[in-house]
């Protein structure tokens, strides 16, 4: 199969296998930068819920280290959130926030997919679409007056390649599809991890300010009076 035959199955679909040619380039670019990032967020994150598991009672300073260490994971953006209401906020309300990062997450981790999911659907609907038109270029080999039935037995085999390229790319985006799926479900479990640790691990208790002081103090000298 050279180079010539490519242009001629292509031509006679009528340009059909130039768009599915795209559509590959298309998914191979999108296959190739997911597999890099959702496989490195997950190595880097399960060192990372390793070594905050090895961690007792976190304080702001350690969460602020922790976070710059973490650098473009999506855990960082969690760490950032605990520092920031570190000693104000708890229990319900801390959680509520925590679990918000995540929801802010998930649209970047699944990023580009959409385009996998569309390919999927598109491309077998193209190559059936090809050989249509290559079917029609095939028949219409009867209507010229002496016409060879090898000619037309021909055209039929090069229509078909349509169809079995739409789906040679469907069924390889389909199992790219899937296993990014199942990526973006491990990293969001390592951020449901990270988000049970850090509560379990910050005391949540009020923040020490000079309102809480003066409260405090005339609470003791009220009860000394009293007493």
């Amino acid at each position: 199969m050279n180079l010539q035959y490519l242009i001629h199955l292509a031509n006679y679909s009528d340009g059909v296998l130039y768009v599915l040619g795209v559509l590959l380039l298309v998914e191979l670019a999108v296959m190739v930068d997911r597999f890099w990032y959702l496989r490195r967020t997950i190595l880097r994150g399960l060192v990372f819920v390793q070594d905050l598991g090895r961690h007792g009672r976190l304080d702001r300073d350690t969460l602020d280290h922790m976070a710059n260490d973490a650098g473009d994971l999506p855990e960082a953006a969690l760490l950032r959130m605990a520092a920031a209401h570190h000693g104000q906020v708890k229990g319900e309300a801390l959680t509520s926030r925590l679990e918000e990062s995540v929801l802010v997450l998930a649209p970047q981790l699944d990023r580009r997919l959409w385009l996998l999911d569309t390919i999927i659907t598109l491309a077998p609907l193209l190559g059936l679409f090809g050989t249509i038109i290559g079917m029609f270029h095939a028949f219409s080999v009867l209507a010229a007056p002496g016409h060879a039935p090898a000619a037309v037995t021909g055209g039929v085999a090069d229509a078909l390649v349509a169809t079995a390229s739409g789906l040679f790319i469907a069924m390889l985006g389909l199992v790219a599809f899937n296993a990014f799926n199942n990526q973006v479900r491990q990293i969001l479990l390592q951020l449901d991890s990270v988000k049970t640790m850090l509560l379990n691990r910050m005391d949540g208790q009020p923040m020490f300010t000079p309102d809480n002081h003066d409260q405090q103090r005339s609470g003791v000298l009220s009860v000394a009076r009293a007493s």
